[in-house]
């Protein structure tokens, strides 16, 4: 089979299957773990699909946005969601002004925060001001502005930007819809592109939480070059050479492993 032939089943099998594996091709096709790996980043150039650490799986839309209606306090929580969350929980020290994104990462971080030390929280989602409204240890700030009518209920408009620029933060948690070395962080709108920017310009501490999925993807909007963050969490899943890039531009990459 000649390597145009390979690489046109394997787009195949991650159209119906949601993804390839590095394993799967090998035994599939009779090449090396090298030439597989080599023909996942033939493709990804090509922008026909994304990299993970074991394979592939098809590329997002650089315009993608999240579901409208989502009950963020009852949703499933993913393996690695849960992972990155609790180990960015672990960044927060007692009296510390922290800002906290309101991405699904961000809710899941709920769970792990600590609830046995005083410390501010800035939010800009009326959902999760909704779920820190009993927290007796913290101390809750929301920002102004209209409201998104999604199950984030987020503030993220002209308003809520003039709030945070006002503001100054010993550690933000950020996400977005996608990070790579060159482009940086980037993200669906320019509202919330110009937001973040705000917030991350005021932060003392910037810490990135990014699924491995969103780690080498570009979204629509540029938000900050990648070394405007101190440090990126992600999960086992994320591309080797892309988190080496990452690094390379002076940001501490941390790499959580399933429990």
């Amino acid at each position: 089979m000649f390597m145009e032939e390979r690489h046109q089943e394997i787009l195949k099998t991650i159209a119906e299957k949601g993804r390839i594996f590095v394993s799967e091709i090998v035994e599939r096709f009779g090449v090396s773990v090298d030439s597989a790996r080599r023909d996942l980043r033939i493709l990804e150039e090509k922008g026909l699909l994304k990299r993970t650490h074991g394979g592939a799986i098809p590329l997002p839309q650089v315009g993608t946005v999240p579901p409208r209606h989502r009950d963020m306090k009852n949703m499933d929580v993913q393996e690695n969601y849960a992972a990155i969350a609790k180990k960015a929980a672990g960044f927060v020290k007692p009296n510390d002004i922290v800002y906290l994104t309101s991405g699904s990462v961000g809710f899941v971080m709920l769970k792990y925060l600590p609830r046995d030390i005083p410390y501010t929280l800035v939010v800009n989602s009326v959902a999760m001001a909704e779920e820190l409204k009993y927290w007796d240890n913290v101390t809750v700030y929301i920002t102004g502005g209209k409201m998104r009518m999604h199950g984030t209920a987020s503030l993220v408009d002209s308003l809520a930007t003039a709030f945070v620029k006002n503001m100054h933060f010993d550690v933000c948690f950020m996400t977005g819809g996608g990070f790579d070395a060159e482009f940086g962080l980037s993200n669906g709108t320019d509202e919330t592109a110009t937001f973040q920017r705000t917030v991350v310009a005021n932060s003392r501490r910037k810490i990135l939480l990014m699924p491995s999925h969103k780690v080498g993807f570009r979204a629509f909007i540029k938000v900050c070059d990648a070394n405007a963050f101190d440090t990126l969490i992600t999960d086992w899943d994320a591309v080797e050479d892309e988190l080496a890039k990452i690094e390379e531009k002076g940001v501490e990459v941390i790499v959580v492993e399933k429990e």
